[in-house]
């Protein structure tokens, strides 16, 4: 017999549901394309204000705008960084608790916020100076809140044929962010006094915002995660109307069979002693596995991407004004490769390609370097060998975001995604300061050389513990891959 609603709850205050049955059984249809663009902005914005406050940093440091020292300068993507990790443990702890439409608002206000005072910062005083970090470190702590809630939100609302090359691709759009800021950067610091262009650009990640905020304001609540804390009628809402939406685009939604109900026993929330013990005695595998992904991927990626500029012009003696179009191609090659080979990692699966992106990754860099010894390289053939590596590594990065994000049950789903990131932004921090420190005056190849097979054997040592400890959740219910804390049957703590 087939069902379509959830059951009444049994005595003993356990719920039947077939929700999570229901949402995987959808077809795409506009829904699916609106929350995509409203929650998938997060990474537009967080690759648009990265690009930004890298490109006008050179000219912050000009008497005619804010006249600080390359120290102070330097400072403003440390605080940003400090703010990206406070702001996923913070936010990430609460979008579980209070669930993840609440969050994914909320946060986008904080960066608005964070991004349009900081076009308000008057001078390199004590208080301008203080002012000027504290809107920096608001803007990172919005962003940092935005992984958490919306990989979150788009795994539990996103019909698991589509999850991996959804995910995927949505992480990837980082780099079209990147694009943006690099391109709008570029005509406001050459079209405009300097003192104005700056402040109009940190302007343009807030105007991208104000632009999906009612999209968000729009969408419901994950009815997963308010079936979990026991909330059935507003779950019934929010996937009846996902349902109707569904519907009336013209598609026909298949009956759904009893037997594919989840019997769960709604818990006070789960804060992150709660998560530790989960994720060090529970799951120690998948946190190992997710630990070295989240590592590996951020390691590679920083010390390359914030190092390019130098490469270019210490190595190859590329004009400073020339660098931007570099950083496109760059960035297109990024943005590329998870979009191209996204819906791979849902039909080949997610070991196989999680596994392969590393490690040939890993391999293509490898090569890269000798030839880079080897003096076979310059400034557009170097370029394109970045773009082809870095086409795979993309795809293999947000990989890592998706594994992290549906490997742990939904009741602590947004704080592991914040535990790990957070732990990726601190080691990947290490990167710029070692590879800057090889590079040097750039009157020593053999030194960049070694980092490059440094960053080579990385990537591959993240790809061979996908290998032995990957997750084949391709096609799979979130509730088969990790099953719910609140589960009957499941594993007490």
């Amino acid at each position: 017999m087939a069902e379509t609603q959830s059951a009444p709850a049994p005595a003993g205050g356990i719920i039947r549901s077939l929700i999570p049955a229901r949402i995987d059984r959808l077809t795409w249809a506009p829904f699916h394309t609106r929350m995509v663009i409203a929650l998938g902005a997060a990474w537009v914005l967080d690759g648009l204000e990265i690009t930004i406050a890298s490109a006008v940093g050179a000219v912050l440091n000009k008497q005619e705008t804010l006249g600080l020292s390359s120290t102070q300068v330097g400072a403003i993507a440390t605080v940003y960084l400090i703010g990206e990790v406070f702001g996923a443990l913070f936010f990430g702890r609460l979008s579980d608790a209070l669930g993840r439409k609440n969050l994914f608002v909320v946060t986008l206000g904080v960066y608005l916020a964070g991004n349009a005072l900081t076009a308000l910062t008057w001078g390199n005083d004590v208080p301008g100076l203080v002012f000027l970090y504290l809107t920096r470190f608001i803007a990172g702590a919005g962003i940092g809140g935005e992984y958490a809630a919306i990989n979150s939100a788009i795994d539990e609302m996103m019909p698991a044929r589509y999850r991996g090359r959804v995910d995927i691709g949505v992480n990837g759009t980082y780099w079209g962010g990147a694009i943006i800021g690099t391109l709008g950067t570029y005509v406001l610091l050459n079209h405009l006094a300097l003192n104005v262009a700056w402040r109009l650009g940190f302007l343009i990640g807030p105007i991208i915002g104000l632009a999906i905020w009612s999209l968000r304001r729009h969408l419901p609540e994950s009815p997963r995660w308010l079936v979990m804390h026991g909330r059935e009628g507003e779950a019934e809402e929010a996937i009846a109307r996902i349902e109707r939406d569904v519907e009336a685009s013209g598609r026909t939604l298949a009956p759904v069979e009893g037997s594919r109900a989840l019997q769960i026993r709604p818990a006070a929330g789960h804060g992150y002693l709660a998560l530790l013990k989960v994720l060090f005695t529970r799951m120690p595998a998948r946190s190992t596995l997710s630990a070295s992904l989240m590592i590996t991927q951020s390691f590679l990626y920083n010390a390359i991407f914030f190092t390019y500029t130098l490469v270019l012009s210490k190595f190859y003696h590329v004009d400073a004004a020339k660098t931007p179009i570099y950083l496109i191609a760059f960035a297109l090659g990024n943005l590329a490769g998870p979009l191209l080979l996204g819906h791979l990692f849902d039909t080949i699966g997610r070991r196989t390609m999680i596994a392969g992106t590393y490690i040939l990754s890993g391999v293509l860099l490898a090569v890269t370097a000798w030839l880079f010894d080897a003096g076979a390289l310059n400034a557009f053939t170097q370029t394109v060998a970045w773009c082809v590596i870095f086409f795979f590594a993309s795809a293999g990065a947000s990989s890592a975001y998706l594994t992290v994000s549906e490997i742990f049950p939904l009741e602590i789903r947004a704080q592991a995604i914040a535990v790990f990131f957070a732990i990726a932004q601190c080691f990947g921090a290490l990167g710029p300061i070692f590879y800057g420190w090889l590079i040097g005056e750039g009157n020593d190849p053999g030194k960049l050389f070694i980092g490059y097979l440094v960053g080579a054997a990385v990537m591959v040592i993240g790809g061979v513990v996908e290998v032995v400890l990957g997750v084949n959740a391709e096609g799979k219910a979130l509730e088969d891959v990790a099953t719910p804390l609140t589960a009957v049957g499941a594993e007490r703590e």
